[in-house]
């Protein structure tokens, strides 16, 4: 679509603005509720131009991403009829609403940090923990886990390695990303499957196909 790819080429101009860090901290905010953009490629340009603040400017965008999860939290419980469909929908993830929200009843917490560390779109995550009414505290410890590992494993390889980690970084970002996940979640999701239940969620959520 065009106007996505003016509306990205627009955001990576800001990479340059002398107000750049404001500017990845409304992009952070906004695309955790209801912006087409990630911000990634942003944070990256930014780290790339100044890998000694890579993990300031990681945090910058992990703490304005949370935050900005508590605004699609809220349009997905109080405003999912009236704003929420329509914005999901606007955004093309209607059919993934229903999955999402089925795994979120199932695994809650774990399932969340996983989801919200990869390319999923977060504000997909984030209203529907609001539809579901995922408990408030929840919602904010695994928004901060999951936006933490996203963002900073960027801070973190510009901070140690400088510019020459961003072609890693381009092509490998993604398995590095699932890696630490494994790292993370592997224990609880291997006892989870063991006991049958992650199994079953798997297989009742994605025959899901309308939101309960």
């Amino acid at each position: 679509m065009r106007w996505l790819r003016l509306l990205y080429d627009w955001t990576m101009d800001k990479a340059s603005h002398r107000h750049a860090p404001a500017w990845l901290a409304l992009f952070s905010f906004v695309e955790a509720s209801f912006f087409p953009v990630p911000p990634h490629p942003l944070l990256g340009l930014m780290c790339l131009a100044e890998p000694k603040k890579a993990v300031r400017f990681a945090a910058i965008a992990t703490l304005a991403s949370v935050a900005g999860g508590l605004l699609g939290y809220a349009i997905g419980h109080f405003l999912y009829e009236s704003v929420g469909a329509q914005l999901l929908e606007l955004l093309g993830l209607t059919e993934s609403f229903p999955k999402a929200a089925c795994y979120l009843r199932e695994m809650g917490f774990w399932i969340f940090v996983a989801k919200g560390a990869t390319p999923i779109p977060f504000k997909l995550l984030t209203i529907t923990a609001g539809f579901i009414a995922m408990p408030l505290g929840t919602f904010v410890l695994a928004s901060l886990v999951s936006r933490s590992i996203s963002f900073m494993i960027v801070g973190i390889l510009f901070r140690l390695f400088g510019a020459p980690i961003k072609a890693f970084i381009d092509r490998y970002l993604g398995l590095v990303v699932a890696a630490f996940i494994i790292a993370v979640v592997g224990g609880f999701a291997a006892l989870t499957l063991l006991g049958g239940d992650g199994g079953a969620a798997t297989s009742v959520c994605e025959a899901a196909t309308l939101p309960a």
